[in-house]
């Protein structure tokens, strides 16, 4: 058992040169986001007035979560499953879940680092958050759920090219309603709002930034992005195809 986990770093190692030998995934997967990211913050005045000074941050967290952690996710694993690399690691000593975390481990690092980066930068030029561990516990649990929900299209794309379809809805759709709760607030709706993807999430990063509702409050929008995390889990669990569809 431990010989097979111990696989998902060379797995890993592999999977970060693959990473930055894409030109295309490189750019569209890690460069574009810090570029919308640099405009966020240099028009934090503008978006802050439209919301708060929390929405900003929401949207810097989930850009980075949506085109970085997501979409590159799933067009990865479409790539190595047309390659048929997927199916050569499976004849290794390696486990399934030793696999898909050495997949998924680079992306994950990258991701992790640039929105703590992202983050960093605007606190010190926008204002530091009132409550930074919710902060942080925010930022965590939305990336799971990108994650997840990544595994989960992982398992219907058939191919790099086809990732920009796939994942098209969603990503458009998280950030839709990462606008709409950032804006709007949940006075109004709160259940519908609190409960689509990223609307939840998207509450707590703005409560953690602005201190604008106690912790206990906040802490219990944790329970509809971690639904999500189960869903797209057990979603993943179903459609996952090791092998190129026919």
């Amino acid at each position: 058992h431990t010989l097979k986990e111990s696989l998902m770093f060379p797995i890993a190692r592999s999977e970060l040169i693959q990473l930055f030998r894409n030109r295309a995934v490189l750019i569209s997967g890690l460069i574009m986001p810090v570029a919308a990211s640099i405009y966020f913050i240099y028009n934090r005045d503008v978006f802050s007035q439209i919301g708060s000074i929390g929405f900003v941050g929401a949207l810097l967290a989930f850009t980075i979560a949506v085109f970085t952690l997501y979409a590159t996710t799933v067009t990865a694993l479409a790539a190595r499953r047309q390659s048929l690399f997927l199916k050569r690691l499976r004849s290794t000593a390696a486990s399934d879940p030793a696999i898909l975390a050495g997949l998924v481990l680079p992306v994950v690092g990258i991701s992790l680092v640039q929105v703590s980066f992202v983050l960093g930068v605007f606190a010190v030029v926008g204002g530091r958050p009132a409550d930074t561990a919710l902060l942080v516990v925010a930022v965590l649990a939305g990336f799971a759920m990108m994650l997840a929900l990544g595994l989960a299209t992982a398992g219907i794309t058939n191919s790099p090219e086809h990732a920009q379809v796939t994942t098209l809805p969603l990503s458009l759709g998280v950030i839709a309603v990462a606008s709409w709760v950032g804006i709007t607030g949940t006075e109004s709706l709160a259940a519908l709002k609190r409960a689509l993807p990223g609307g939840a999430a998207t509450e707590l990063v703005v409560n953690a930034w602005d201190g604008a509702a106690p912790l206990g409050d906040s802490l219990l929008l944790l329970a509809p992005t971690l639904g999500w995390v189960i869903v797209a889990i057990a979603l993943a669990a179903r459609l996952f195809r090791w092998e190129p569809r026919r």
